[in-house]
């Protein structure tokens, strides 16, 4: 019955809240790889060494379906992972693919040729690998034409969330919205390409206007997982125990957790 979520370190929390309230049944096994946070500065090579060590764990925890609940993981290692690592029988997706269905009102499954959207000016804030790796623009090119994708990197936002300093965070969220702004002066939509940034989505809100609809992730996910498993119901593994799994400081992670999402959150060692 187990699903994983993995994410580098505590954003995946977010998604993780999402569908255990959507899947209130679904044990869910999430691992962050606290130890080695942030992905977001690393190298293509060194992120998917990291996320196939992770994943693989999950999979030993009875979890055949595993959510990359890390845009960086899903940018930099997923393509990769699903051609030539993933195990018979076993799943791993990413978090863009809800995203991208969202954003151009057309589900994945559907082959049919790039088209027109509604939204023509988009930003993208992501963590510096992600933009690096343009795989939200090759994914949108694969369904829309027209759209023009201004990417920023949030340099240091990760690092100051999962430090707990929300006051750096927000005075970085907002010297990124400015920088963005001078390359795209009024986006139309703006995708907060980071799990970690819901925690700080009032503040992209604020920054960027109330005229600018913001897209963020873990409801979207969720819904989609839902369909999912609705779907492919044997995709659900044989573990029934929910857990919560750290690389790091295991009491560190806990209390950082329990301070994110205002509820008690008990890491063990993975």
């Amino acid at each position: 019955m187990a699903v994983g979520i993995f994410d580098s370190g505590l954003g995946g929390l977010t998604v993780w809240n999402a569908v255990s309230k959507r899947l209130p049944d679904v044990p869910f096994v999430y691992l962050g790889d606290n130890a080695h946070a942030p992905y977001g500065v690393r190298d293509a090579d060194d992120i998917y060494e990291l996320t196939t060590t992770s994943v693989d764990r999950l999979f030993s925890a009875g979890c055949d379906l595993v959510v990359l609940a890390c845009n960086t993981a899903s940018a930099a290692a997923l393509r990769r992972m699903q051609e030539s690592w993933v195990p018979p029988g076993k799943r791993v997706l990413g978090v863009f693919v809800p995203l991208i269905e969202a954003l151009t009102e057309r589900q994945w499954g559907d082959n049919s040729p790039p088209r027109e959207v509604a939204v023509k000016n988009v930003a993208l804030f992501a963590t510096p690998a992600t933009v690096a790796s343009r795989a939200f623009q090759r994914e949108l090119a694969f369904r829309a034409i027209g759209v023009d994708v201004e990417a920023q990197a949030c340099g240091g936002v990760v690092d100051a969330i999962e430090e707990g300093d929300m006051i750096l965070a927000e005075a970085l969220v907002r010297s990124h919205v400015d920088a963005l702004k001078r390359k795209m002066p009024h986006p139309e939509a703006a995708v907060l390409g980071c799990t970690h940034y819901p925690l700080v989505q009032e503040v992209f809100q604020d920054a960027l206007g109330p005229e600018v609809a913001v897209y963020s992730q873990a409801n979207l996910v969720a819904e989609s997982l839902a369909d999912y498993l609705e779907r492919h119901p044997g995709m659900r593994g044989p573990g029934e125990q929910a857990m919560f799994l750290t690389t790091g400081d295991a009491k560190r992670v806990s209390s950082r957790a329990t301070q994110f999402l205002r509820r008690q959150i008990t890491f063990d060692a993975a």
